[in-house]
């Protein structure tokens, strides 16, 4: 079953019509050729809701579909996973949204680390931003997410301390140096469902040790994920699944 999104003002379950434009209209007509009729899946971006529905006609610039049920059993993970990522080179970042939102992440914040090599002027962050927002929704699309996870503009480290502390429940923070897994398993399999959980990665050239300082100063707890050396896409990639299994 197809997935795609549309704007909430274009779901009316009143009058049982949902309305799809943007790209998705060429893609529903002429790549995926669906006829009056078919069916496929609706969601709004945010709620988690899945609408059921079935293609009714089209219009040159919009998808006329009827509405059949709504579900309302989301797809989401019940924890909320914002993971902080120290940004990494374009395409080691694209990957890390790619993958994370796969895997259920509920937003994502690239943070500027002292060891990270890409440095964003503001006009190229808001230009990259749009990018990445626009890679997050394709990957959703692909998964069937009920949400489309949001990229933000990229966080100075201090900043984006300050904000894990003040909206999530858990602050995580995978380090070399941290070697009990015994303690990393019990604070990982502790996470109540509903809770907000926020995961620092730190960029190519790992954290300065002034930075875990500051980590650990905010309320972060140090966890291992195991013997060998990770890279950065691939440490948020290795704890969302550990957390989705969890969380499941």
């Amino acid at each position: 079953m197809y997935q795609f999104f549309a704007d909430d003002e274009n779901i009316n379950k009143d009058n049982k019509t949902v309305i799809i434009s943007g790209s998705d209209v060429n893609h529903i007509k002429n790549v995926l050729r669906m006829k009056p009729g078919e069916e496929l899946n609706v969601s709004n971006g945010f709620n988690g809701k899945e609408y059921r529905c079935a293609v009714r006609e089209f219009e040159d610039d919009q998808v006329i579909c009827e509405l059949l049920f709504i579900n309302e059993d989301s797809h989401e993970l019940e924890t909320k996973v914002f993971l902080f990522q120290g940004l990494p080179k374009s395409d080691k970042f694209e990957t890390v949204i790619q993958k994370n939102v796969e895997l259920g992440v509920f937003r994502i914040i690239p943070v500027c680390m002292k060891r990270c090599v890409v440095k964003l002027d503001e006009k190229k962050a808001k230009t990259k931003t749009a990018r990445w927002n626009e890679i997050s929704q394709s990957a959703a699309k692909q998964s069937k997410r009920g949400i489309i996870p949001e990229v933000a503009e990229p966080m100075e480290y201090k900043n984006a301390l300050k904000y894990a502390a003040e909206n999530c429940d858990v602050l995580l923070l995978p380090y070399e140096m941290a070697e009990d897994m015994e303690h990393t398993r019990k604070l990982l399999e502790g996470i109540k469902k509903g809770s907000k959980v926020a995961i620092f990665i730190g960029p190519e050239g790992g954290f300065e040790d002034t930075e875990i300082d500051e980590a650990l100063n905010a309320g972060f707890e140090t966890i291992t994920l195991g013997k060998r050396i990770l890279r950065t896409e691939t440490a948020g990639m290795y704890l969302m699944s550990v957390l989705s299994y969890l969380g499941e």
